[in-house]
Formats: structure tokens, C-alpha cells, sequence
């Protein structure tokens, strides 16, 4: 199916092409080609001097094709950055406009469709990252996702939405792809079935789903998704974008109404006649261990006997454009191996005997060395039209200076840091979050962030953290190392320490909150 599509969005390019080349010869406005070039995946970056491109990876799955096509773009067009974002896709940063299209169409030959990949259109399908290989799981969520990518393209060019809709499955309760806060949610349950999840969202007026189908039979959920779809269609707000996320639907209807007009609309598509089912064999890992065996902090044992998975996050989410191709030549030989994308900007290589996942521990070394720095950050304002604060440089920083202290691994958390309030680092669910803005002193805007804290995304206990006020961005390191030596005082975690010190914390952080 994706082929046709492939096709489809190919013929396609050359107006984008066009209108790119419109926006450097300044016939067009900013806002005008943002509009415009976002169906294609790519926006001007800040400045109007570069575009970036964002490569779909549906359900957070990167197969050695793919990442080989990755690695020869790296090379072939000198590409400078590359981010890891928290909707699993991969974005390529610094681009002139010839260069994004030129990737875009050749991308299209390796299962990636840049289509939609920004605008009002159906997001990039988000799965947990080692489903299908992960000890505990419900069941492997990883098919039905890919196959509810595939679909959600068919949408592309027949409707027009109010707004983008972003949809996420879950393998447990771990919840890592936030299936319960999303546009659309399917819950994996001990059942082998789908609880199905709708109308929730980060960001302005965020809103935690509502549990609009509870049992749902996996081969069911396309039916699900045009629901979805045309429930957006129906009550979204097409006059005022800054209310038209599917969570305002909530608002507006209230969430009994909500709730009552999905199922309506689901029962439309159910008696419609269309067949949406699905017949998929779930794929299997033939792969089997080879006696040598590893253990690492960054060694995930598989529930294949033998098989691990590495983890890998580099700081901030922006690993050396090389690095991709180091990781390539130590894996393109090895069976089986592929790599997966996570929520948090972690890089998986999954299916390695012992003896793989040594050689890749080792090309994945420079990665973060503790729960801390494998912090999650947007791209932020150095580079995003409508970031306030360069959440790269605030991650950085505090890694620096959080390896002075050498606390001990867990003493302080994983932080979730976005330049805007926009939550693209998640920083509302985060054990400690900050979104970036300005505090005005003496009348003078200083660079600051709003504190978040206790957010939590893990299935029913679903929370959005507390905002406690603004902390100036020169603050902030201050503020971790008095929280990391009151932590390390108790010889403990931050996890554990937090339950019972939550007015110790809140202490600390009224001395830095302006």
C-alpha cells in the first residue's frame, strides 16, 4: 500500500520544490510557505536561512535500509544536525531547500513518506519501542501500528482536517509513547485487546484522553482510526487553530457529549459496509542467541533467550551526524539487527546476541552515561520558528555541570526541557519539566523557564506536573545541584527520595523561583 503512496506523494514534490525556491527569492512570506511546506515535512528554520526535514519513521521502527539511506544522506549532502524527536522521527536540520526536496523524493524509495510530516495532517504512528521483543508485554503492538501508518496516509489527500492528529499504541502499562494523552490511543491489555483512548493532548489547555471503546479486538482498528477522523472533521474548530487540537473537543462539547459523538460516529463507519479489517500474521524474531552472554546498564535482556537489546541516548537527542554510519558498519552484517526510536530520544538496537551487543555498546559509548543525561529536549529556539528558549544549550549546560558533581546514577531524574510551552519535550509529564520563556526584571526580559513537577505518564497513574513558577535560565543549575546533595545526603534516588520529600524540593525551588 505505501508504494501507491510513495508514488502519489512523488508527484507532488516538484511544487514544493517551486514554492521553496519562491520563499528564497523572498516572493512569499514565512507564514505563507510554513503553511504550505509543512504538508511536505520540511519548515524554514529560524531565520528563513534553512530548512529542515522530517523523516516519518513509522512506529519508531528503523530497519538497516533505512539507516543506510540515513547514512548516505549524512554523507552526500554534508548534513550538520540531526534530532531525535519525542514523536519517533529523525530530523535532518541545515538544509537548503534544493537539498530537503532532493531527500524527500529520494527518502520515498525507502519506505519513508516525508508526507504530512508537519501541517494539518496525520502524524507520525508512534509504537513502544521494543515491541515485539520486550520481556512483560502485553503483546507486540508493532504490526498494528505500522498498519494504521500505512492507512492514515489514504487521509492525506481526501479530507481536510482542522488540525494535525497524532495517534500512538502501547504494549503495557509503561505507557512510553503516552497512548493516553494522545489525539488518538490504543492501550494494549493482558486481553490481547485494545482500550482505545481519545481527544487527549500536550501543550496549551493539555487533556489527558478520554476511554472512548475498551476491548477492542486488534483487527478492529482502522474502523477506530476513520471514527477518529470523522469526529474530528465534524465537531474540530476550523476558524480559531490556537482551539483545534482534538482536546478542545472536550471543552466544547464536554466530555459525556465527546465521548457520546465518537461512539455515533463509529457506529456510521461500522454499518457503512467498508471493510477495514485487518489479516496480519505478526512477525516473529527467528533469530536465537548464540551462548555468549552480557550485562550492562545500557543491556536490555529480550524475551528472545539469548537476544539483548542497547540502549543508546546521546545528549540531547542529537547524536554526531557520523555516528549513524559508525553504527551501520558495526550492524549491517549482523541478523536480524534493526534499530527502534523511543518517545524519550533513546536509540534501541535491538535482536543482538552477547557478543553484537558488546561491539555496539562500544560505538555507542559516547552516549549518556547516567539516567540524568539521557534528558529529553526539543530542538528549541536556535532553530525552531517558535521556540522562545534553546533547550539544546540549557541540556548541555547542565550536563556539564551536573558531571562536576559526579552524583551517583538515579540521584538526580530524567528532566524533560521544551523551548516553548508547546511541550515538544514532553515537559508536562515529566518528573521535573521546564518550558522556556522570559521573566521581566527591572523592566528588562531575562531568559527563563517555568518549573514543572511530578508529571507521570505511566498507565493509571497519569498525571500533568504541578507548574511551581519561573526560574531563570541561569538558575537552573544551581537549583539540580542543591536537589542532587540533598538526594545524595539520603544515599537514595530521586524517585524515592521525592515521596517523601516533596516540601524539602519545593523548598529548595522557592529559592531560585522568581
Amino acid at each position: 500500500m505505501k508504494t501507491k503512496y510513495a508514488q502519489e506523494f512523488k508527484k507532488e514534490i516538484s511544487a514544493f520544490k517551486e514554492m521553496t525556491k519562491r520563499f528564497y527569492n523572498q516572493e512569499i512570506t514565512a507564514k505563507e510557505y510554513k503553511g504550505f511546506s509543512g504538508r511536505f515535512g520540511s519548515y524554514a528554520q529560524r531565520g528563513g536561512n534553512a530548512n529542515m526535514l522530517r523523516l516519518r519513521m513509522s512506529a519508531g521502527r528503523v530497519t538497516k535500509d533505512k539507516l543506510k539511506f540515513l547514512v548516505d544522506c549524512i554523507e552526500r549532502y554534508g548534513i550538520t544536525k540531526v534530532h531525535l524527536t519525542t514523536c519517533q522521527t529523525i530530523q535532518l536540520h541545515n538544509l537548503d531547500g534544493l537539498t530537503a526536496g532532493d531527500i524527500m523524493e529520494e527518502a520515498a524509495d525507502h519506505d519513508i513518506i516525508t508526507w504530512g510530516g508537519g501541517g494539518d495532517f496525520p502524524r507520525n504512528v508512534m509504537a513502544s519501542p521494543l515491541s515485539g521483543v520486550e520481556q512483560g508485554e502485553y503483546f507486540d503492538v508493532m504490526p498494528y501500528a505500522e498498519a494504521a501508518a500505512d492507512y492514515l496516509l489514504s487521509f492525506i489527500n481526501k479530507v481536510k482536517m482542522p488540525r494535525k492528529l497524532k495517534v500512538g499504541f502501547s504494549n503495557s502499562p509503561a505507557n512510553e509513547t503516552h497512548a493516553t494523552f494522545r489525539d488518538l490511543g490504543f492501550v494494549a491489555t493482558k486481553e490481547g485487546r485494545f482500550d482505545v483512548y481519545s481527544a487527549g493532548g500536550l501543550g496549551a489547555n493539555p487533556r489527558q484522553g478520554l476511554c472512548v471503546a475498551k476491548d477492542v479486538r486488534p483487527e478492529k482498528i482502522l474502523y477506530y482510526i476513520k471514527a477518529m477522523v470523522e469526529t474530528f472533521i465534524a465537531y474540530g474548530n476550523y476558524e480559531n487553530r490556537a482551539k483545534a487540537r482534538t482536546r478542545y473537543m472536550q471543552i466544547t462539547l464536554g466530555q459525556k457529549k465527546y465521548i457520546a459523538a465518537y461512539r455515533e460516529k463509529l457506529e456510521e463507519v461500522l454499518e457503512s459496509g467498508e471493510n477495514l479489517d485487518l489479516r496480519i500474521t505478526a512477525g516473529t524474531v527467528s533469530k536465537t542467541g548464540d551462548g555468549s552472554c552480557i550485562s550492562d546498564r545500557r543491556i536490555i535482556s529480550q524475551k528472545q533467550d539469548g537476544l539483548y537489546a542497547v540502549s543508546y541516548h546521546p545528549v540531547g537527542g542529537t547524536p554526531v551526524p557520523d555516528k549513524w554510519g559508525e553504527i551501520y558498519d558495526v550492524i549491517k552484517d549482523m541478523d536480524q539487527v534493526e534499530l527502534r526510536l523511543s518517545p524519550d530520544a533513546d536509540l534501541y538496537i535491538i535482536n543482538c546476541t552477547g557478543e553484537e551487543a558488546k561491539r555496539v555498546l562500544e560505538v555507542t559509548s559516547d552516549g549518556a552515561n547516567n539516567l540524568f543525561e539521557s534528558s529529553v529536549a526539543c530542538i528549541g529556539a536556535s532553530i525552531c520558528q517558535v521556540g522562545v528558549r534553546d533547550s539544546q544549550k540549557l541540556m548541555h549546560v547542565l550536563t556539564e555541570e551536573m558531571r562536576k558533581m559526579d552524583f551517583a546514577d538515579g540521584v538526580l531524574p530524567r528532566i524533560h526541557i521544551s523551548g516553548c510551552p508547546s511541550s515538544c519535550g514532553t515537559h508536562q509529564i515529566g518528573t521535573l519539566g521546564f518550558h522556556g520563556g522570559v521573566k521581566m526584571i527591572d523592566k528588562v526580559p531575562v531568559p527563563a523557564f517555568t518549573l514543572h513537577v511530578n508529571g507521570c505518564a505511566k498507565e493509571g497513574e497519569e498525571r500533568f506536573g504541578d507548574s511551581w513558577g519561573v526560574m531563570l535560565e541561569e538558575d537552573i543549575p544551581a537549583f539540580l545541584k542543591e536537589v542532587g546533595e540533598a538526594v545524595s545526603a539520603e544515599r537514595t534516588t530521586f524517585d524515592r527520595w521525592f515521596t517523601g520529600h516533596r516540601d524539602q524540593l519545593k523548598g529548595i525551588a522557592d529559592k531560585y523561583l522568581k
